[in-house]
């Protein structure tokens, strides 16, 4: 029986909230930083979900979006790159569609059970912008699920599935629209959310003979936490039963908030427990899982309340605006246009670059990054074996902050890190308080954009300062 092996999560670290001057809102929600986008935190997400497993077993990546980077160019084989995976994996890119995290989800079980992969990564991810000040804005989130669906060592095996697809022109963002936008708020709700959903959840319950009450938890979708409250109970559900939407702490999330919730449900690691996961976005989906006795003995990483608890509030909503280039000028030093980054040497450095391969060297076992043909301690040459650096802690041996670089967060930190396996990087830091940056610190890199020029999306790794629960 095919289903969930392993999860993980990805909440970025910053929050707009009631200390964020000009924020005006009562509710909180997680902001991506200025070079995070959705699929540097689906690659975050995928490390999260990867923690401790052997990542040459993964045959395949499905990666769902609203918001991808890239309007021609498949953004799951940056990701599977970035993530280390082998190159003969199949990988997708399922967008356009809030339901894109679900059906990237259905499509993986069903590949699973018909036994064409034996294990399949699931990662939903997005960052939906809403009109400045606007309702979308205040209730959406930034985010990442990822799943790994596989036929052994299951945590949560399927337990049904429903669909239902219909043409509903109620929340949609045209090509070159850079907000989100929605219809009038009474059809949107009627003749959408709550006749579709209800509709999609009574459907699931007649297929596989079940009643509301044989459900643990339910993780719902919905644009808000009014129309949350209204929609589970419309469904009959009690409140107990219904996995918190994360309202006021993270937001919704597009399509990565059914997954989001459902990896918040497993959390909790109790076995023997149903829980659906409901989508929405011309049409629905609803699918169930029920926990197995696994669950009680898996690891996983960060995950959803972890992230949830590291979180820190931005001073104030021009911070977030400028990220986002909203409605503010950029007031940074003037610079002549950036260059556009070589296509063949972007290639030509993959390993370096996407994959973060150092080496090691197999006579005295000096790492060295990037990787040279010659040991600088023994001199040997072309004896090496390629070691991952990206998912190792590192600490701080020197840093320098430039108050002059045209960035987007001055100043400019860039430290020299040192992994604890051994080897040593140059790079710039990001999520970092400057007065808390120091000799010694500790870091975990992580996939940011270092910028955006013809089109291009430069990926590169940079430091962040390591990520704790509160």
């Amino acid at each position: 029986m095919a289903g969930i092996s392993s999860f993980g999560a990805y909440i970025p670290k910053y929050r707009l909230g009631v200390e964020s001057a000009g924020w005006e809102s009562s509710f909180e929600r997680s902001v991506a930083n200025f070079d995070e986008d959705s699929v540097s935190m689906a690659v975050a997400a995928g490390i999260d979900c990867l923690s401790d497993r052997n990542r040459e077993t993964i045959d395949g990546l499905l990666f769902a979006t609203t918001t991808p980077p890239y309007a021609e160019k498949q953004c799951a084989s940056i990701i599977a790159t970035a993530l280390d995976l082998r190159r003969d994996i199949f990988t997708a890119d399922i967008t356009d569609v809030l339901r894109a995290g679900t059906t990237a989800l259905k499509s993986a079980l069903d590949s699973v059970t018909a036994g064409s992969a034996n294990h399949v990564m699931v990662i939903a991810s997005d960052s939906r912008q809403g009109a400045p000040k606007g309702e979308a804005e205040r209730n959406s989130g930034d985010g990442a699920a990822a799943f790994i669906i596989s036929n052994e060592s299951i945590i949560a095996e399927q337990a049904g599935s429903y669909t239902i697809t219909e043409n509903m022109m109620d929340t949609w963002r045209s090509a070159g629209d850079p907000f989100v936008r929605s219809w009038e708020d009474r059809f949107a709700t009627e003749e959408g959310l709550e006749r579709i959903l209800s509709e999609a959840v009574s459907g699931f319950m007649k297929k596989e003979c079940l009643a509301t009450k044989d459900v643990a938890k339910l993780a719902l979708y919905s644009p808000d936490a009014r129309r949350h409250v209204q929609l589970a109970r419309r469904l009959g559900f009690e409140p107990e039963q219904v996995q918190d939407p994360l309202f006021g702490r993270m937001g919704n999330t597009g399509a990565a908030f059914p997954l989001m919730l459902l990896a918040r449900a497993l959390e909790d690691g109790t076995p023997d427990r149903l829980v659906l996961t409901v989508s929405y976005g011309d049409g629905s989906d609803v699918l169930g899982f029920k926990t197995t006795s696994y669950i009680s003995e898996a690891g996983h990483g960060m995950g959803i309340s972890g992230y949830l608890d590291s979180g820190q509030i931005l001073d104030s909503y021009e911070t977030y605006a400028k990220w986002r280039d909203v409605w503010l000028t950029d007031s940074s030093s003037r610079r002549p246009q950036a260059q556009s980054p070589s296509v063949t040497a972007m290639w030509r450095e993959t390993e370096q670059n996407i994959r973060f391969h150092g080496a090691t060297c197999n006579q005295c076992g000096y790492i060295q990054y990037p990787a040279q043909r010659i040991c600088v301690e023994c001199q040997t040459m072309d004896d090496s074996t390629p070691i991952r650096l990206s998912d190792q802690a590192g600490t701080v041996f020197t840093y320098s902050l430039d108050y002059l670089a045209g960035t987007v967060d001055t100043p400019l930190a860039i430290a020299v890190v040192d992994f604890k396996p051994g080897g040593r990087t140059l790079c710039m830091m990001t999520d970092r308080e400057v007065d808390e940056i120091h000799i010694g610190m500790e870091v975990e890199m992580s996939f940011r954009k270092l910028r955006v020029v013809n089109g291009i999306h430069n990926y590169y790794w940079k430091a962040v300062p390591k990520r704790q629960a509160k």
